[in-house]
């Protein structure tokens, strides 16, 4: 149901219709608001399109997701950017979305190849959050890394072990963080393209955090020495 509002609200792709099998009056309101129609269906047509998947009783059919240009990301008053290697589980990327808005950065950086879009799981993971992130697909992560650097962005690698734990960097100008996949990590020709590597101390037994979780740490770390 929060993806739908949230697809809504942006107004950042267009919304054709909203599919609503339980008569939810804040989507209907909202539609309303933004002149799209809403029909009322059988909660079987919201089991179809949801394919097995979790669902309040409420869908939408909507345009193409709106990638941004990494010009525009790195428009932004001192930038904050979140750039993902080769993570391929939509549930991931959603979670990174909900922390990257909840934190106000600049945008998300992806990979075109051998990584996850922003696909309709995505959206639903990110709670609606993936409508008002600006997101980027690049074709060469490598050179994407060379043009925040040209842009004045300090490039951190995110790595376990022998790294500047994130509470030593002085994270209040434009930054960027490299977060590969709890699988492979950070391919090695991105992870040379960096600046330097960051890492977020463990205490437990697990070495590590998964990548969404690590995300919204270093993101809030960040927000919190800007003020």
């Amino acid at each position: 149901m929060r993806p739908v509002i949230e697809a809504l609200r942006s107004n950042r792709r267009e919304v054709f219709e909203v599919l609503d099998a339980v008569g939810e009056k804040s989507v209907a309101s909202e539609a309303a608001a933004w002149g799209v129609p809403v029909d009322r269906v059988p909660r079987q047509r919201i089991e179809d399109l949801a394919r097995g998947g979790a669902h309040q009783g409420v869908a939408a059919r909507v345009g193409a997701y709106p990638y941004s240009s990494l010009k525009e990301i790195l428009a932004a008053t001192d930038p904050l950017v979140i750039v993902l290697d080769s993570v391929t589980d939509p549930h991931n990327l959603g979670a990174v979305l909900r922390a990257a808005d909840g934190a106000g950065a600049s945008g998300v950086v992806l990979p075109k190849d051998r990584a996850v879009g922003v696909t309709s799981a995505a959206v639903k993971a990110s709670a609606g959050a993936s409508e008002h992130v600006r997101v980027a697909r690049e074709t060469n992560l490598r050179r994407a890394l060379e043009k925040m650097k040209e842009a004045g962005i300090w490039v951190y690698a995110v790595e376990e072990g022998e790294a500047t734990a994130y509470t030593e960097l002085a994270l209040s100008g434009p930054v960027a963080f490299v977060l590969g996949s709890e699988g492979r990590g950070i391919r090695r020709l991105v992870r040379e393209g960096c600046d330097g590597m960051v890492s977020i101390p463990m205490c437990g037994a697990v070495s590590s955090l998964n990548v969404s979780v690590a995300a919204a740490v270093l993101l809030y770390e960040a927000r919190r020495q800007r003020g």
